[in-house]
């Protein structure tokens, strides 16, 4: 006769089996219900806006926000967390439940540029802590000069430049914004020097290029258009690798004769590592529906900004790509943030 202690092992045994078959179940039946879009969302869903209210990051996602919410019938509430330029929000988000119901919007500097900035700083890896839905959106830099300088386009201002190594001086809203890394990487790619001017915010920047304190600097369309479309401040090249559709009388600066110079800042969205690739992929196809309405694609382009979803794979891509080539750049610079 077996043994008492001996039954009970085997009982337990078959419990644990029927319950992981039973688990097993469950997930795949609930992978599946995703898959078909029935189950996500059942909830609200997070945006986490790593920018504050009013800002060009919170106007994107909130207009994307009320067409998903619209889409989904749940409410897409955004969240705005500031703090260590973006890193803060980032970091929330990374170490969330990857459950679909904390999203992210994510940026160029906390992405792609801290990685190597501030490397062994950042509480968070994006490439590891993050997962890439889409790209949502992109815009260049536009290369601007004050009247009083003597150029019209990019081959009058390199030649101007060398001509007169060191005179020029350039406005940075902060070491590492794309502002900075576009003058950093046009002076090695051009072989000239500049002379860099720091100030606190892209405002009082703009304001000394206006008054004529500085000679240059680059900044997005958004706030420097205006300026251009005024006359107080003349435009000579934009920093994509293809002319902006809100300002396509602007050369590109590859086209004016420097190959190979691209610096755009982007957008995309993502979610905490570990969210299943069901809701991944329910999220990209309902945020590409989103972003090709005409009215959405309108409000983008009278930003300024370029919309650009895609897959997941390509967004993954693209930002290792967006790391590999800053690294390069910071590197080479010697850039270090004080």
């Amino acid at each position: 006769m077996t043994p008492q202690p001996r039954r009970s092992i085997v009982r337990r045994r078959k419990l644990l089996a029927f319950l992981a078959l039973l688990l097993a179940g469950t997930a795949i039946g609930w992978t599946a219900a995703l898959a078909q879009g029935g189950a996500y969302p059942s909830k609200p869903v997070k945006v986490v806006i790593p920018g504050g209210a009013g800002s060009g990051p919170d106007t994107l996602t909130r207009i994307i926000a009320s067409k998903l919410a619209d889409l989904w019938g749940q409410p897409v509430v955004a969240e705005n967390i500031v703090g260590a330029g973006g890193n803060i929000g980032h970091e929330r988000v990374a170490k969330a439940q990857g459950d679909g119901y904390t999203l992210l919007l994510g940026m160029i500097g906390p992405m792609a540029i801290n990685p190597t900035l501030q490397e062994g700083k950042l509480g968070f890896d994006p490439l590891k802590d993050l997962v890439p839905i889409t790209m949502v959106s992109r815009y260049p830099n536009i290369l601007v000069v004050h009247p009083s300088v003597p150029v019209r386009n990019l081959q009058e201002f390199m030649a101007y430049a060398k001509a007169n190594p060191g005179k020029l001086r350039y406005g940075t809203p902060g070491t590492g914004t794309t502002p900075h890394l576009s003058a950093v990487m046009f002076s090695s790619m051009a072989g000239i020097t500049m002379l860099e001017v720091p100030y606190k915010s892209s405002a009082q920047m703009t304001t000394d290029v206006i008054a004529g304190h500085i000679d240059l600097m680059f900044l997005n369309p958004a706030a420097v258009l205006p300026h251009v479309r005024s006359g107080v401040v003349r435009a000579i090249a934009v920093t994509s690798n293809a002319r902006a559709p809100y300002a396509p009388e602007l050369p590109t600066m590859i086209e004016s004769g420097l190959p190979g110079y691209e610096v755009t800042s982007w957008y995309g969205m993502f979610a905490p590592a570990g969210t299943p690739k069901p809701v991944v992929a329910k999220i990209n196809a309902d945020m590409r529906k989103v972003m090709a309405l005409p009215e959405v694609h309108e409000q983008f382009i009278s930003r300024g900004d370029e919309p650009s979803a895609g897959t997941s794979e390509q967004a993954g891509n693209f930002v290792k790509s967006e790391i590999a080539k800053w690294n390069k750049v910071i590197k080479q610079a010697n850039i270090k943030v004080e």
